[in-house]
């Protein structure tokens, strides 16, 4: 069974500097029941997905299902070679047999939220895992570069000295629906995020990792990479772009097979659906008779393929089937085939992905029975809320958890404040409430006793008192919190480092946002916290 809410007032310590504890995904917000099931209870989902992370053998009896001749290893180790210059984890994927654990992420400006680098981190000590166990592995990151919503890649969210979550963004470019990938960062958001950085320990390192990965122009995918290449140097992590040429040349074939098949698949896919409806879960995916699976990449924009009239539309243009064939390099998959066509290319045993992705794989399953005949094992990614001493200590003097932290500002302010009102005038109107309570049921005994049609009259009256009684509390706490101005203070930091925003801190803030806060030894502290068995979310101390 999973553990239940934390407190912070029982966190385990690990060292002097470091410690560590853990909650259950459920408790937390966004969870689906989906992902819920498939952590907790296997045997509910097992059927969507083939296989449980948990089993035993599962990776075992993952890899004894590819397929992967050695020419197709040559041609991906020649592709992957120019994006990973002297990587030695190229070597390890060129010798037969070697597996994929993959992971991947929108390239989104300084690495989008935090939770990129817990994937990468994830599947770093998954491969490594697999290969102390006799399975050699190499992990691989897939840089979502194909992906157009600029609106979300283009930003991202800092704290700055004062304790503010501060929002750093590029303008959008003027065409819309254009890969992310491609498009050059500009220098001026580094400039941005060296004034919001500053004054935070270790400024310097975040910014000057920064200007190493996005200097000279470079495109956000490649500043995506040398960044992650910065933060995670010695992880043997391995980056494909799917917009390269020479990958793009390896997808050629499957896409080709995939867009003849459409009609079918989606049928298969709107199937699935119905089941994750039927056993009481959400399809991740909207699809209908009308979708395709598929983008066009037609010049510098990503555009939706619908099914129309036998073949498909595209900005009231048609093509055949046989067009497309011909254009398959122009093809780009969507979220429910992309996963598919990633392990069409590489070897997978097993893919690291979060909440969602693991939604989308339990309707991906059908796509991979049919054009793979194998699935890799999917593990859910590391998750953590990283937390300074000092921002810990508040949280436990006050008996917050971080489910208290992510309801937002006024549950906040209303446990604080409650816990700032005298003893003795707590108790005092504690007592009161009970008085008043004891005494009207003693009377309601006694009214019913005499006419028992007063009885709920008397209740009405019961309730707006016991009303008036709950606001004078309210009221004295919000005198209390109102007169201390340092529990305001740090009410708010600790608001703002853990749940901005009422978002996990994961899913709102940069990683470079955190090393400015924590140091160089993040990635490190948070790698050695990972445990595969037990995927929870990690509130982790420094």
């Amino acid at each position: 069974m999973p553990p239940g809410p934390m407190n912070f007032a029982h966190l385990v310590s690990l060292n002097s500097r470091m410690r560590s504890s853990a909650i259950a995904w459920q408790e937390l917000p966004g969870a689906t029941s989906l992902f819920a099931d498939y952590l907790y209870q296997p045997s509910k989902t097992i059927r969507f997905y083939g296989r449980s992370f948990l089993e035993p053998e599962a990776y075992r009896q993952a890899a004894s299902e590819i397929e992967y001749p050695e020419a197709q290893r040559a041609a991906l180790v020649e592709a992957l070679a120019s994006q990973n210059p002297g990587n030695p984890s190229l070597e390890r994927l060129a010798r037969p047999g070697t597996l994929a654990v993959v992971t991947g992420q929108q390239v989104g400006l300084f690495t989008g939220p935090a939770y990129s680098v817990y994937k990468a981190l994830t599947a770093v000590k998954l491969a490594r895992k697999l290969t102390e166990q006799g399975l050699a592995a190499v992990p691989i990151f897939w840089l979502a570069s194909e992906d157009h919503d600029f609106e979300e890649a283009g930003q991202c969210w800092v704290l700055d000295a004062a304790s503010e979550p501060v929002r750093i963004a590029q303008a959008s470019p003027a065409g819309a629906r254009s890969p992310v990938g491609p498009l050059p960062v500009e220098g001026r958001v580094i400039e941005e995020l060296g004034r919001a950085l500053a004054g935070l320990p270790h400024a310097d390192l975040a910014v000057a990792h920064a200007a190493g990965a996005y200097g000279g122009g470079v495109s956000f995918a490649g500043g995506f990479r040398r960044l992650m290449e910065r933060l995670l140097p010695d992880s043997g992590l391995l980056y494909l772009d799917p917009l390269d040429p020479g990958i793009r040349r390896l997808a050629a074939s499957f896409l080709s097979e995939a867009i003849k098949r459409s009609p079918e698949l989606v049928e298969r896919v709107m199937e699935r659906g119905r089941e994750l409806e039927e056993a009481g879960y959400h399809a991740q995916v909207r699809v209908d008779r009308d979708s395709s699976l598929f983008f066009l990449l037609d010049g510098q924009q990503r555009l939706p393929l619908r099914a129309a009239a036998g073949g498909f539309q595209v900005n009231g243009r048609l093509f055949s089937p046989a067009e497309l064939t011909g254009r398959a390099e122009d093809l780009s998959p969507n979220a429910l085939l992309r996963p598919v066509l990633q392990d069409h290319l590489l070897p997978t045993a097993a893919f690291v992905g979060g909440p969602a992705e693991v939604a989308y794989l339990a309707q991906s399953e059908v796509l991979y029975r049919e054009l793979l005949g194998r699935m890799p094992v999917v593990a859910p990614r590391a998750a953590f809320t990283v937390l300074d001493e000092n921002s810990a200590r508040v949280a436990e003097h006050y008996g917050l958890t971080l489910q208290d932290l992510c309801a937002g500002e006024q549950q906040v302010h209303e446990r604080i404040a409650a816990a700032l009102v005298p003893a003795e005038l707590q108790q005092r109107l504690s007592r009161t409430r009970e008085e008043v309570e004891g005494s009207l049921q003693r009377l309601r005994l006694a009214v019913a006793n005499f006419d028992s049609t007063l009885a709920a009259a008397l209740d009405t009256s019961r309730r707006k008192m016991l009303y008036q009684l709950w606001k004078i509390e309210r009221k004295v706490s919000a005198e209390a919190f109102r007169r201390n101005v340092r529990a305001a203070r740090q009410t708010e930091r600790v608001l703002n480092l853990a749940a901005p925003h009422r978002h996990l801190q994961e899913r709102f803030y940069c990683f470079l946002a955190l090393v400015a806060l924590f140091g160089p030894g993040l990635s490190d502290a948070v790698y050695a916290q990972i445990d595969l068995d037990a995927p929870e979310h990690r509130v982790l101390v420094l």
